[in-house]
């Protein structure tokens, strides 16, 4: 295991904070003190140590990942409680440097018999295989945990996702920012509330012959987002509300250029199957990857409500449905702007890839600043952040409170 040498009045520090996570590290996980209550965790870390520091984190993650899952992995099943979600994956092409491509694809089915929904998750393992044959990635077809209408949004699902994305980072090397779901007809209204309720998670996302429900959009600035809907797809009105999408779409684009890329064709002559026409969207979404740290994030709360979203982060006991963040920064101004909060207490994660944490850095709200203050990077922003992300791109080393969108804390 690899620690951090810096040499001058830093190096007795350095060496003692190295000395303590080695120890820390080297324990049982039973047997580990609360990080949170080590001295040693909270000290001041250089923009030099945090790569090493991160990188002795994350090897015991994914040590502990392989461990703790690996005959659910073997068998191609994942538990959660009394839930239950086989997969499949196959892997198509060479391995690019930086890891594969992963494409999670959803099922369709809903509310209807078990046996209906194990034929549309046999059917989806396979139905893409052409397409995938001239790709590079892992296709992943998950079978959903439930039966009923939402099968594929219920708020379970997106901690089965989350962890089949972290599992396949560590047993078939896929690369973290090059994420993309799929889905068709009840896998396609999985999409729809999905893509922008995790849309940090995704390089981009495809909605084949789905309905959205209540679903929002906003979320999807930085995620490129494909529809796909059969011109006579009229059950439920889902050609309707796909056409209704698109403008939602082309507005959002038109006022905000450079974000919310997408691609939305309506396949004349087709109804719900669209004869593997919707395929296309496949290779339109492996042109992009993901930015785990945009400059503006647009957030709008889901009724499945997220803690975090990109650098962006509201307590649980804050959370508002339909509350909206907006919040951009500035790396040649070393500052944060919050454009639009609800929450009472709006937390800030920070990088060295977004601002410069030698220098202080300015908050504001509606341009007004609220203060500057010292980040200091510490070892146990890396690892809650780690530990809550479990994303090697999007782990965070200092924080910002904002308080009644006045106070810096």
């Amino acid at each position: 295991m690899a620690f951090f040498m810096i040499l001058g009045c830093e190096e007795e520090k350095t060496f003692s904070q190295s000395r303590n996570l080695e120890e820390w590290l080297a324990k049982p996980v039973n047997q580990r003190e609360v990080l949170g209550k080590l001295r040693f965790a909270s000290e001041s870390l250089s923009k030099t140590d945090v790569a090493e520091v991160k990188e002795a984190l994350l090897n015991d993650r994914n040590d502990r990942l392989k461990s703790d899952y690996s005959e659910a992995w073997e068998r191609q099943e994942l538990e959660m409680g009394t839930l239950k979600m086989p997969f499949f994956y196959e892997i198509y092409g060479d391995k690019p440097v930086g890891g594969r491509s992963l494409f999670i694809s959803l099922h369709g089915g809903g509310g209807v018999a078990a046996s209906t929904n194990d034929r549309q998750y046999e059917n989806q393992k396979r139905l893409y295989n052409q397409t995938m044959s001239k790709l590079e990635g892992v296709y992943l077809a998950p079978r959903a945990a439930t039966n009923t209408w939402n099968l594929w949004h219920q708020d379970h699902v997106d901690s089965f996702l989350e962890l089949v994305i972290q599992l396949a980072v560590v047993n078939l090397d896929v690369n973290p920012n090059k994420v993309y779901l799929l889905g068709y007809s009840a896998g396609g209204d999985g999409v729809y509330q999905l893509a922008p309720r995790m849309a940090h998670r995704w390089a981009a996302a495809s909605m084949m012959a789905g309905h959205p429900n209540d679903a929002s959009p906003l979320n999807l600035r930085n995620t490129p987002f494909a529809l796909h809907m059969g011109a006579e797809d009229s059950a439920f009105d889902r050609n309707l509300k796909a056409q209704e999408w698109k403008k939602l779409l082309d507005n959002l684009e038109n006022t905000d250029p450079q974000a919310y890329q997408h691609q939305v064709v309506i396949h004349e002559g087709r109804s719900h199957w669209m004869e593997l026409q919707d395929a296309i969207a496949l290779p339109w979404m492996a042109n992009f990857e993901r930015n785990p740290v945009p400059a503006k994030v647009v957030w709008k709360q889901d009724d499945v409500h997220h803690e975090q979203l990109y650098w962006l982060g509201v307590p649980e006991e804050y959370i508002e449905t339909g509350g909206e963040v907006v919040a951009e920064y500035n790396s040649a101004n070393n500052e944060i702007n919050i454009l639009k909060n609800y929450s009472k207490t709006l937390q800030l994660f920070i990088n060295d890839k977004m601002l410069d944490l030698d220098k202080p850095v300015t908050v504001k709200y509606r341009g007004e600043a609220l203060g500057s203050k010292e980040c200091k990077r510490t070892l146990l922003d890396l690892y809650e952040s780690l530990e809550k992300n479990g994303d090697s791109n999007f782990v965070f080393s200092a924080s910002i409170t904002v308080a009644e969108n006045k106070e810096l804390k």
